[in-house]
């Protein structure tokens, strides 16, 4: 590992109805990601639950403050490493609705913020059933558009500046450009459970996409398999670097495991460096005013 880098993990594993199973899979994968040095493991949307029967997320739900979270808490704490848990079901506003939300905590066992997924998965896919997401989670773009409040969540951290999203985000580049061109981010973190048909045609590319336009690492930890006889997860679990150079990979898309790269600020210094698109950047408010 060179001096002016830092050792991520990215996680993939396949969550089932099962808090305590799945909590198992994750200490295991945590403590395989401190032992190989990584400062910080990302796990997918849902690491914690994946309902077999409609109503089942709901019911699991719990605040932050409640006792799923912090049994993660304590393994953050107990291992010394910082967890990125994207897609934790939070409890919300009415008993109908939960919360997607992006938990960040740090080595000491402490959440330093939260992001709730701003764009809900409400699709017919064909070959697949359909979903609809917003029929009990909470729109938080409504809630940010209401309230004039800001949902988008960066954080300083060991392995740099992470910026948060989740899953179908990804789909939405304008939020990455905020990211990198406001928030400064270095690292951005896409925690997923993408389809088959989905993950098959565009996983890889809108990732790679991502790295590319912002010029940051993309840490995309991915559910995969079978979680009940009802959902499949396309996995590929994926590190990218910022000239879209995939650095991390598991040695197959279906496997429960982790994959390791290490952050080099240098080589993320150098690609701003040789092309400085946030100097040659222009803002859509630009064309808006300007008269051609």
């Amino acid at each position: 590992m060179a001096a002016n880098s830092v050792r991520v993990a990215a996680a993939q594993m396949t969550s089932i109805n099962d808090l305590a199973s799945n909590f198992a899979t994750c200490s295991r994968l945590v403590k395989e990601a401190a032992s190989a040095g990584a400062k910080l493991i990302c796990f997918p949307e849902n690491f914690a639950f994946v309902g077999a029967k409609e109503g089942e997320s709901l019911k699991i739900a719990e605040p932050l403050d409640g006792p799923i979270m912090q049994r993660y808490c304590s393994l953050a704490r107990e291992s010394s490493i910082w967890l990125s848990l994207g897609g934790f079901q939070e409890k919300g506003p009415d008993e109908q609705h939960l919360c997607n939300t992006h938990v960040v905590i740090d080595d000491n066992g402490n959440i330093k913020n939260t992001y709730k997924k701003i764009h809900l998965f409400d699709v017919d896919i064909p070959g697949e059933r359909s979903y609809k997401e917003s029929s009990f989670t909470e729109s938080v773009y409504k809630l940010f558009v209401m309230h004039s409040g800001n949902n988008i969540v960066s954080i300083d951290s060991p392995v740099g500046r992470l910026g948060l999203t989740v899953c179908y985000d990804l789909r939405f580049p304008e939020l990455y450009q905020q990211l990198r061109f406001q928030h400064e981010a270095q690292v951005l973190l896409v925690p997923a459970t993408f389809t088959v048909v989905t993950g098959q045609a565009h996983w890889e590319i809108l990732l790679c996409a991502r790295a590319i336009e912002t010029q940051c690492y993309v840490i995309a930890a991915a559910q995969t398999g079978n979680h009940n006889d009802k959902r499949q997860s396309y996995g590929d679990t994926l590190i990218i670097d910022p000239w879209g150079t995939i650095v991390g990979r598991l040695p197959d898309r279906l496997s429960t495991g982790i994959t390791v790269a290490d952050i080099d600020f240098s080589l993320l210094d150098s690609i701003r460096t040789r092309m400085p698109i946030a100097r040659h950047r222009r803002p859509i408010e630009f064309w808006k005013s300007a008269s051609l």
